[in-house]
């Protein structure tokens, strides 16, 4: 049995092979594509384990495969690994080291791998987000063109809505000017076309997933809303707790403590940066829709602000969603009606 500590990079790959006795059998590196990996996994046998950081996403092809042949491999947690293994002299080959190292004496902290399902869903649903990103960026430059012309759009409601884009259309403007707004009205069309493709899987996805359902019962929580915040979550029983829960989304408070004096201060943001992000967008939802976390916000709201208030419901709707999700039951509070609104959207694929 070897202990193979891989440093992965986006074209390389350092790996250090290691005995049971900290010895290093052999040192070399491999191109991080199918041909290198091929090589590694040609120099690796069944018994062996193998341990990388989960850096970016140039880890996940070699994950895969690695995984599809039985082949053992731990993910390290990076920001831990490194408080364990910080050196002064740092290269691909010595960090490979080091985590064979580590692997060999069980000190690797591990990062959750959720399944390829919930991988791809994540991939689509982060995709969306960014396609709804651009399309903000290429609204605000309309906005900032017509602004640039002295050109209100006040009787609009809606500026990128049906009538609103065929005033654009015919809007008068200098030529250079008028070039650039049709662009940008191209490539917001162009954008909406991939966003509809983009919902329709969301949708055909969220149908198949029993746990999506349940999620949908909750005020201020849409299938796309649903879909992420099951993505992200994975499997709920590797939260034994809802505090663990709401510690790993990054919406626990901080704690300072010294001696007798205990000090909460702001959320610590550390863990799922789109959980966190989702939960208080559906927050700002759900507190105009829901009497109980409606009235919840409000009294949070009169001793610390509005938006510390929002982040207080998100934080307790997570909760709620960690009970939901392992008793298997929906939210207690829904409204009947939008529940079965929704489920009906999603049933229709």
């Amino acid at each position: 049995m070897k202990y193979v500590g891989i440093d992965v990079g986006k074209y390389k790959c350092a790996v250090a092979m290691m005995d049971s006795e900290g010895r290093v059998s052999d040192e070399f590196a491999f191109h991080n594509n199918n041909e290198g990996i091929q090589c590694l996994i040609s120099r690796l046998s069944m018994d062996d384990m193998v341990v990388m950081e989960s850096t970016g996403s140039v880890w996940s092809n070699l994950y895969d495969r690695l995984d599809q042949v039985h082949i053992k491999v731990v993910l390290a947690n990076p920001m831990k690994t490194r408080t364990i293994a910080s050196a002064r002299i740092k290269s691909d080959t010595i960090d490979a080291r080091i985590l064979a190292h580590l692997l060999r004496a069980d000190l690797i902290p591990p990062s959750y791998v959720p399944p390829y399902e919930i991988r791809e869903m994540r991939y689509l649903l982060r995709h969306r987000v960014s396609l709804v990103k651009v399309r903000t960026m290429v609204k605000n430059k309309v906005h900032a063109l017509l602004d640039r012309n002295g050109i209100t759009t006040e009787e609009f409601s809606d500026l990128f809505g049906k009538q609103g884009m065929q005033w654009l259309r015919r809007v008068e403007l200098s030529t250079l000017d008028r070039l650039m707004l049709d662009n940008h009205l191209e490539h917001l069309e162009s954008l909406k076309r991939q966003v509809e493709a983009v919902d329709r899987e969301i949708t055909v996805r969220a149908s198949r997933d029993e746990h999506v359902k349940l999620l949908l019962s909750m005020s201020g929580v849409d299938v796309f809303t649903a879909l992420l915040i099951r993505s992200e979550i994975g499997d709920i029983s590797r939260f034994s707790s809802h505090k663990k829960l709401v510690s790993w989304a990054g919406l626990a408070p901080s704690l300072h403590q010294s001696g007798s004096v205990e000090y909460h201060g702001r959320i610590t943001k550390q863990g799922s940066r789109v959980l966190r992000w989702v939960m208080v967008e559906a927050a700002r939802v759900a507190v105009n829709h829901d009497d109980r976390l409606g009235s919840f916000y409000e009294r949070v709201k009169l001793r610390r602000g509005g938006q510390k208030a929002i982040v207080a419901v998100a934080c307790k709707m997570l909760k709620i969603i960690w009970t939901m999700l392992t008793r298997n039951e929906p939210y207690e509070s829904r409204n009947q009606r939008r529940y079965d609104k929704k489920l009906n959207s999603v049933a229709k694929q």
